[in-house]
C-alpha cells in the first residue's frame, strides 16, 4: 500500500509499504479521507515531538476491512472515525480521569502509523461508528471537532454569554459553531481574511472583524463597541504568539481565556501578570480530546455542525507530501488527503 512517511525531521516521503495486519483487539481500516492538520506541519518541522519513522495522519475516517482476534461490537464494512490519542489507563493521570494528560500517551499518526495511507490499524477502543450514509469526508472532521468540544467545555459558556474566537481556520470555525450551540448569543470571530469572516458569519458568528486594522481593542470593548467591557470568554485558536498575547486584553474583568491553538515547542510569549491578576482573568489551556470523540462523531453525523464549507482541497497521495511540507495555501481552511484519488 501507499503511505506518507515522516522518516526524519524535514524528510517526508511517499512510500510503498506492507499493508498492516490487525493484532489482538485491533481493526484494519481502509482510509477514505484524512485531514492535513497544522500539527502535521509542526511534526515535519520538528516543532512537535514524534517518533519517526512513522506514517503521519491523525484526522481520519474509513471502512473496517478486517477485524483482529478479541474484537467485539464492530463488523467488516462499518464506517468508523478514529480517536488517535491512546491512553494507558493505568498511570495516575488516567486514574484521575485526565486521559489527555496520560504519562504514557501514544498517538496514531505521531507515535504509531496513521491515516495518510491506504490502510491504518487502530485499537477497537479508539474507533467510533459513523452512519454508512454519511459523506466520508465529513468524518475526517471528528478529531478536530473533539478537541474543540473539550475547549468549549473548559470555557463553561453560559446562555447569553459573549465569546471572541481568534483565528478563522478550521478550529476557529468549528469553535464558532460550538459556542452558539452552548448558548452564546454574541460570538465575534477575528481574522485577517475577509473570506473567512464571511464564512464565519454564515456559520453562526454574530459579527467578525479584522484584528490587524486600527485599534481592535477599542473597537470591540469600548462602551459603544461590539463587546462593551470585553468578552466573557476568549478562545485562541491560531497558535501564534501575537493572538495569544492579545487574548487577555479582549476579555472582560473576571473573564476567561482558553488557549486551544498549538504553538511550536520551545517558543515563548510575553504576558503581563499584573493585568491578569488585577482583572482576575482565568487563563486555561485545552489539550486534546478527553472523552469527547463520541460526542464529536454524533454531532458530525447529525449535521448540526457544518463541515462541508470547511473543505478547501481534495488531494491524493501524490500531492500530499508537498501539501504537508509547506504552509497552507492562502485562504485554505482544510485540505483532505483521499487515497481513492490516486
Amino acid at each position: 500500500m501507499k503511505a506518507v512517511r515522516l522518516e526524519a525531521t524535514g524528510k517526508l516521503v511517499l512510500r510503498d509499504v506492507e499493508r498492516p495486519q490487525p493484532g489482538i483487539g485491533e481493526l484494519l481500516v481502509r482510509v477514505e479521507a484524512c485531514g492535513i492538520c497544522g500539527t502535521d506541519r509542526h511534526l515535519f518541522l520538528g516543532e512537535f515531538p514524534s517518533k519517526p519513522p512513522v506514517t503521519l495522519g491523525h484526522e481520519f475516517t474509513g471502512i473496517i476491512e478486517e477485524i483482529g482476534d478479541g474484537v467485539s461490537g464492530f463488523r467488516e464494512g462499518m464506517r468508523v472515525t478514529g480517536d488517535p490519542n491512546i491512553a494507558c489507563g493505568r498511570c495516575p493521570q488516567c486514574q484521575r480521569g485526565r486521559v489527555n494528560l496520560c504519562d504514557n500517551l501514544k498517538a496514531i499518526g505521531i507515535h504509531r502509523d496513521g491515516g495518510f495511507a491506504d490502510y491504518v490499524c487502530i485499537p477497537q477502543q479508539q474507533a467510533f461508528e459513523l452512519p454508512s450514509a454519511l459523506d466520508p469526508l465529513h468524518g475526517a472532521f471528528c478529531e478536530p471537532l473533539a478537541c474543540c468540544i473539550h475547549a468549549v467545555d473548559l470555557a463553561e459558556i453560559g446562555t447569553g454569554a459573549s465569546v471572541v474566537v481568534l483565528s478563522g481556520g478550521v478550529i476557529g470555525l468549528l469553535v464558532v459553531q460550538l459556542a452558539r450551540l452552548a448558548g452564546a448569543t454574541n460570538v465575534v470571530l477575528l481574522t485577517r481574511s475577509e473570506e473567512k469572516r464571511r464564512l464565519a458569519e454564515g456559520l453562526g458568528a454574530t459579527a467578525s472583524a479584522d484584528a490587524s486594522t486600527g485599534d481592535i481593542l477599542a473597537r470591540l470593548t469600548s462602551a459603544d463597541g461590539l463587546l462593551p467591557g470585553g468578552a466573557d470568554v476568549v478562545i485562541e485558536c491560531a497558535g501564534v504568539a501575537e493572538t495569544i498575547e492579545q487574548a487577555p486584553s479582549l476579555a472582560r474583568r473576571g473573564g476567561s481565556v482558553i488557549i486551544l491553538g498549538v504553538m511550536p515547542q520551545g517558543l515563548k510569549i510575553a504576558v503581563e501578570p499584573f493585568d491578569l491578576l488585577f482583572r482576575e482573568i482565568k487563563l486555561v489551556n485545552s489539550f486534546l480530546n478527553p472523552f469527547t470523540h463520541r460526542r464529536a462523531a454524533d454531532l458530525i453525523a447529525s449535521g448540526v455542525i457544518k463541515v462541508e464549507p470547511l473543505i478547501s482541497r481534495r488531494i491524493g497521495f501524490n500531492d500530499a507530501v508537498e501539501a504537508i511540507s509547506n504552509p497552507a495555501r492562502r485562504g485554505e481552511i482544510r485540505a483532505l488527503v483521499i487515497p481513492a484519488i490516486d
